[in-house]
């Protein structure tokens, strides 16, 4: 858990649509991790033009990401 004292975390994004550059709050991202780097991304929606943005999110970008509190989904392959 996140001490309530510390700076709320904000992360630089980009649109690849309207090539806009803005930041976010843990709260506007999503992440997914998977069973592979195929399957493991984050995503938001654009501020700007309003478009769904998804990512691929390496191991350093996971890390990042799950210690600045953003919401995580961990997906599980059945068989």
């Amino acid at each position: 858990m996140r001490d309530a004292t510390a700076p709320a975390a904000v992360f630089k994004a980009a649109c690849p649509d309207c090539r806009g550059r803005f930041e976010l709050g843990a709260g506007a991202l999503r992440l997914a991790i998977g069973a592979s780097d195929r399957t493991t991304f984050y995503s938001f929606t654009c501020p700007e033009c309003g478009s769904s943005v998804r990512k691929p999110a390496g191991e350093r970008i996971v890390e990042l990401l799950v210690g600045g509190g953003v919401r995580t989904l961990r997906l599980h392959v059945t068989a």
